[in-house]
């Protein structure tokens, strides 16, 4: 397994490297550039000439993504066009808000996809089923945005049950422990709007791979040695039919990463969707390249968690 997750780890390393030449040449291609952010509309030429030299502007498109690459490598994202701070800084600034907001919404989902699966799947055809059938559909059916704003002006403008966006209390002082319960209350509709709209797709392959694992042999001899319907349902059945599902979570993560974007838009998170945005509407470069070049090493990460998984949750699967 050491060997395996060594080589997957060097497979990547050219991977990331044409994604970052891909990510590289489309953030040069946008309309505008950094010259609306970091030059003075009233700066005469001999300024503008050294604010180019200072940043690498007159530079050729190839050395700029040389420098750029090479500082990336030891650590240096650069500085933010918009505020002049360390691109690190400006990230590790949002990315715990992020990092909390697609944890907690990923966490929901899979709990709540794998317990419908199952209970679609052993109450197949029933009233059940075609009930959670019917609101899987009309998740996926429902875009994001949408689905916000709905949240939005049910439990928070008519209701008034839940804040409508931020993460605190503005003009509240709070002890630590109604701090912790405020901010609870501030993640449940971002977190519902999110995890919804995977509930609702990861449900469907859960009961689909829960009904063909329940007709394998091997459950037809557990349940002939006389092993019970929960312990052959959660020892054997549970644990095979959840390997397709980690397949469809990792190909989503890229998904779910845009869709905590729209989500941290509508709910004013101070995640890395909403910094994701305003640099693209700042020509924030460094802080967009350093955006999606993380995304991309997320994206990777996920998928080699993936298979590792593999290994853990089926013993015939061995790599070598």
């Amino acid at each position: 397994m050491g060997r395996y997750i060594i080589r997957r780890s060097l497979q990547a390393i050219p991977l990331l490297l044409l994604l970052s030449i891909f990510m590289f040449l489309l953030i040069h291609a946008l309309p505008g550039g950094p010259e609306q952010v970091i030059f003075n509309p009233h700066l005469d030429a001999a300024g503008r000439a050294a604010l180019r030299a200072r940043f690498g502007l007159d530079d050729p498109l190839y050395l700029q993504y040389l420098k750029w690459l090479g500082n990336i490598l030891i650590g240096n994202f650069g500085f933010s066009f918009a505020t002049n701070q360390a691109v690190s800084a400006v990230i590790g600034q949002r990315f715990p808000a992020t990092l909390q907001l697609i944890g907690i919404s990923l966490l929901v989902a899979l709990v709540l996809a794998i317990f419908l699966g199952v209970i679609s799947a052993i109450r197949q055809n029933s009233p059940l089923d075609y009930t959670v059938t019917t609101i899987s559909y009309f998740g996926l059916a429902m875009p994001a945005f949408l689905l916000g704003l709905f949240l939005q002006d049910i439990f928070a403008v008519q209701l008034h049950w839940l804040p409508v966006s931020g993460t605190t209390s503005l003009g509240y002082t709070f002890d630590p422990f109604n701090a912790f319960i405020d901010h609870l209350l501030h993640l449940a509709l971002p977190v519902t709007a999110l995890s919804v709209l995977f509930v609702a797709g990861w449900s469907r392959y859960m009961r689909s791979s829960m009904i063909d694992t329940t007709k394998q042999d091997y459950m037809r001899t557990a349940r002939a040695k006389g092993v019970s319907p929960t312990s052959s349902l959660v020892r054997h059945a549970l644990r095979n039919a959840v390997i397709p599902l980690i397949t469809v979570v990792a190909i989503d993560f890229g998904v779910i990463a845009g869709g905590a974007t729209i989500t941290e838009g509508i709910f004013a998170w101070p995640g890395m969707g909403t910094l994701f945005l305003d640099s693209l509407q700042s020509r924030d470069f460094p802080v967009l390249l350093a955006i999606l070049l993380l995304s991309g090493f997320f994206v990777v990460l996920f998928n080699l968690i993936a298979d590792v998984l593999y290994g853990v949750m089926d013993p015939r699967i061995r790599y070598s």
